[in-house]
Order: structure tokens, then sequence, then C-alpha cells
């Protein structure tokens, strides 16, 4: 791979051409310091992550701003105080149970289907091996419609939720201008009407309602990201198109999907469970001291911030053995990319059944990684890394 130079910072690392070296520097010789230009603490080390994810003194929010200032007073806002993953204390411990449950009763093969069929039908009508613009077009779209389709949203309605999805993301992103912030306000009202009317959720809470269309939010980046990258990977490292060649019927046919192929992973799913690892969307997070503490032997003060640098743990040697290696048959693998603690996502099982679905449907399609994917542009982040292809 061509040297690039290092980022300036821990924050451009996300959409860095090539991060990692970087992040090594920083776990053998930073592994939790200061960086007074960007007034953050930055955890890299394995130990300082789970640390910062795991410490009683840190918060996901600041407790001067539970809700970004631009999103107060707007249906966006209303929705981003009730997400779990953006809540501590009484609020979260209470709600956290019932969104894992709902995440939980997602049968496997269930979301292998409609992960195939939303894929299969993307790939058909963006033509993504003709016009590159639609490998990423269907990355950010396949997640929001695998999962209306879960949740029994009408086919006709798909393309408008992917649609209000990448809208309120865009209105909950750092940064948001004003008028982002009032479509992502049109975008939560819509999503939160088409979830009310569900019949699963007729009578539900707001709360729980809420937390149904983060689903939509939370798997827009995150699942474009992964698909993306493990396009990179195939075209990057050697022998993962072979691999796959042998793949069980499985992957392209939902009908031809035997129990036995669906309860062991495919090849190509470990191919996304190590990108994971290896090249992760989600970069980094971060976290609030909400007292004094200590937090990985540091002393830490009220109100500071902590940058923790997700993907740096990823490679850190005391985590995963040789972590530069690409290896899908990696035993033991330690991913930090959906966190750990009482804030780890429990969504990671079905990013890889809507990633791997995507991927699959994309090289059925004709799409060649080694052609469009071995050296691509980041799409502009603070915090995940999603490639763009030309």
């Amino acid at each position: 791979m061509p040297t690039h130079g290092q980022p300036v910072d821990a924050i451009a690392a996300a959409t860095h051409p090539d991060p990692y070296p970087y992040y090594a520097e920083l776990i053998a010789r930073r592994p939790l310091h200061r960086d007074d230009s960007l007034g953050l603490w930055i955890a890299a080390s394995a130990a300082a992550v789970a640390a910062a994810l795991t410490s009683e003194a840190c918060r996901v929010r600041p407790l001067s701003e539970p809700v970004p200032k631009a999103l107060i007073g707007t249906t966006a806002g209303d929705l981003f105080r009730r997400l779990v993953r953006m809540n501590d204390g009484a609020y979260h411990m209470k709600t956290k149970p019932a969104v894992s449950a709902t995440l939980a009763m997602l049968d496997a093969r269930a979301v292998a289907n409609a992960a195939r069929e939303a894929a299969q039908a993307l790939a058909a009508e963006l033509d993504p091996a003709r016009q590159p613009k639609g490998i990423m077009d269907l990355a950010f779209r396949l997640p929001a419609y695998a999962l209306a389709g879960l949740l029994g949203l009408p086919v006709a309605a798909r393309p408008e939720v992917a649609e209000r999805a990448g809208l309120l993301v865009r209105a909950l992103a750092p940064g948001a201008t004003r008028h982002d912030v009032e479509q992502g306000g049109d975008a939560a009202a819509a999503l939160l009407a088409a979830v009310r009317a569900l019949p699963g959720y007729r009578g539900a809470s707001e709360d729980a309602v809420a937390n149904a269309v983060g689903f939509f939010s939370q798997s827009y980046e995150a699942t474009a990201g992964l698909i993306g990258n493990t396009l990179v990977a195939m075209a990057r490292q050697p022998g993962l198109r072979e691999r796959i060649a042998a793949e069980p019927a499985a992957l392209a046919s939902p009908a031809a999907a035997s129990p036995a192929a669906l309860a062991s992973p495919t090849a190509l799913a470990s191919i996304v469970s190590e990108v994971a690892r290896h090249d992760p969307p989600v970069q980094n997070t971060r976290r609030w001291a909400a007292k004094g503490g200590v937090v990985a032997g540091q002393a830490m003060t009220e109100g500071d911030a902590v940058l923790v640098v997700l993907a740096a743990a990823n490679r850190d040697p005391a985590a995963n053995a040789d972590p530069e290696r690409f290896d899908p048959d990696r035993r033991e693998r330690r991913v930090f990319t959906f966190g750990t603690g009482g804030h780890a996502c429990p969504g990671e099982m079905i990013a890889v059944t809507i990633a791997t679905a995507g991927v699959a449907a994309l090289l059925a399609a004709g799409v060649e990684p080694e052609r469009v994917a071995a050296a691509p542009a980041y799409r502009p982040s603070g915090n995940t890394r999603v490639p763009l292809f030309a």
C-alpha cells in the first residue's frame, strides 16, 4: 500500500487513506494521552478503550448537553433524547433490555432472507457494475430496506424510509446546518408515524417507537461502511475472491438457503466479520467524564472528553495476535467496533448479515473490487470510515 503520511490527528484518521500505522504508534507510545489541540483525551489501546467504555465516571453525553444544542426543541431532538444509546442512568437501565430483546427476537434466517431479497432488488435497480456510484447507493439503502422488511413496512415504502434515514443521520451529525435539522425533523416525524402504524407497535410507548426508528439511523452509515470496506479488503487482500468462489447457493438465493447453511458462517460472512475488526466502519466514539475519577490510570476531571479510538484497539496486539494480518479464520477475534460494556451494540449479527448480503449481491451483479475499490476516497466524517467509489 502506498505511503500517505500520518493523519494530522485522531479525528482526521477516520478518513485517512491508511490510518493504521498511526494507530499502532498511539498504542505503542501514547495509549491514553491528552491532545490539547483537539481538547480531548485520546484512548487508543485495548486497555484504555475498554476502561473508557466501562468506566462509571464516563457518560455517552456531556452532563451539560444531553441533547445537541442545534436539536433542542425539534422533532429530531425529541427522538435523540429517547435513544437508549444516547442515555445513561435509570433511563438506559430501563430501556436497553427491551431494545436488546427486540433485536434478539429477530431470527437469523429471517434477517438473512430479508437482506438478500433487498440486496438483489437494489442491485437489479442500480446496475452497480456499470455505474460505480450505485455501489454505495446500494450500501446506504440496503440496511433501511432490510430493517423495513423485518419490521413489516410495505415494499413500496422502503425507498422513502431509506431516504428519510439518511436525512435523519445528517441532522444528528455534528455540524448539521439549520436546513439539515429541519429536514431531519421532518424525516423523524415521518419515520415515527410509520413505525407507530405497525401492528407490533400500536399502543407502544414513545420510547419504544423512537428506538425502533433509531435502528434505521444507527445502521445507515455503519452498515454501508462495512459493505464498502469489505470491497476494499477484496481489492487489496490476495485470495479473498477465491475463498468465496465455492460459496454455497444460499449466498445467492433465499430459496436455496438450507438451515445448515445459515447456521454456520459462510466464507463471505467470515471475511465481513474480519473487516469489522481490521478496517471498521466506525472508527471512534466519545465519552465524557461526569465526575472526577481515574480512567485507565489517568486522573480526569468533570467535563473531560475522551475520543475512544475503537479502530486502534482492534489492532492492539494485546487484544488480537498479529493484528495487522487480515485473517477471516481468526480465532477468539476481539472486536471493539460494536463497543463493550453497558453500551455495547446488540446488533452485530444483523450488521454482518446485512453487509454479507450486500457484498454478495454486488459481486453477483458483476462488481469487480480490484477495479473500483483499490484506492477509494472516503466520505467526510469525524468518526465513520465509508469509502466512495468512482
